[in-house]
C-alpha cells in the first residue's frame, strides 16, 4: 500500500522482453526457497515493500545471488523489504530509514507531505560506471530516501538531506541513492528513486533501472 507494484513491474516487462528475457511474474517470495528454479534464474527484479520473508526464502535468495543470480529493484521494493530479516538486509547492504517531510505547517495529510525537491548526485565512480555513465544529476520532487548502509556498497549516486529548523539533525546528511554490491558471484543493484510511476518514467531514472537490470544479469556478469 502506498506504491503501485503491479503497474511499476509491468512498466519494465517490455524492455526485458525486447532484450531477450523470458519473464516470469511471482506473486510471493515462496519461489526464493525453490533452489532448482532459482538456479535457472539469471535476474530477480523484486518489487515488495515491507512484508515478511521466511528464513528459508531469505537463505534461498542469498544462495542464488552468491551463485550468480542478479538481484535488483527500486525504492521500497528492494530497500524497504523484510525489515525483520537481518539476512536480507545483509544481502542488500542498505535499509530505508525515513523520507523526511515538508515543514509541518505545509502538510495536508496526503502523500505529498513527503515530496521534497532534491538532487540525485552522480558520484565520480558513477560517472564511469556502465549503469550511470553519461547520466546528469537528477532533479526530483518525490520521496527522498534516508538510507542506513554499510561500506561494502559501491555508490553511484547520493542525495543530501539538508538541515531544517523542524528536524532533529544538526548537519546535512548524505545517503546513497544508487548503488551496486558484489555478493559472491552475483551482482546487486539498488535504485532508491521510484515511489510512483511518474518517477519511474523519468528518462534518467528509467535508464538507470534498465541498465541496472542488464548489468546485474548473470550472463552480463559472466
Amino acid at each position: 500500500e502506498g506504491h503501485q507494484p503491479v503497474q511499476a513491474t509491468e512498466l519494465f516487462i517490455p524492455f526485458l522482453e525486447r532484450n531477450g528475457y523470458a519473464v516470469r511474474i511471482e506473486e510471493s517470495t515462496e519461489i526464493y526457497a525453490d533452489a532448482v528454479e532459482m538456479a535457472e534464474t539469471d535476474l530477480v527484479v523484486q518489487c515488495v515493500t515491507m512484508s515478511q520473508i521466511t528464513s528459508e526464502q531469505a537463505a534461498g535468495l542469498s544462495a542464488a545471488v552468491v551463485a550468480g543470480t542478479g538481484f535488483t529493484g527500486w525504492h521500497g521494493g528492494i530497500v524497504d523489504s523484510f525489515r525483520a530479516s537481518s539476512d536480507y538486509l545483509h544481502l542488500v547492504g542498505g535499509q530505508f530509514a525515513t523520507h523526511p517531510g515538508r515543514e509541518p505547517c505545509e502538510r495536508s495529510g496526503g502523500a505529498e507531505d513527503n515530496f521534497l525537491p532534491h538532487t540525485i548526485t552522480i558520484t565520480d565512480l558513477g560517472r564511469e560506471h556502465p549503469i550511470t555513465a553519461g547520466i546528469a544529476d537528477i532533479e526530483l520532487v518525490t520521496e527522498q530516501y534516508w538510507v542506513l548502509h554499510d561500506d561494502l556498497i559501491d555508490v553511484l549516486a547520493t542525495t543530501t538531506h539538508p538541515t531544517r529548523a523542524w528536524q532533529p539533525w544538526h548537519r546535512p546528511v548524505t545517503s546513497p541513492a544508487i548503488w551496486t554490491r558484489q555478493w559472491g558471484a552475483g551482482r546487486v543493484v539498488v535504485t532508491t528513486p521510484g515511489h510512483s510511476l511518474d518517477v519511474l518514467e523519468h528518462p534518467c531514472v528509467r535508464t538507470v533501472i534498465e541498465r541496472g537490470m542488464m548489468w546485474a544479469t548473470r550472463t552480463a556478469s559472466a
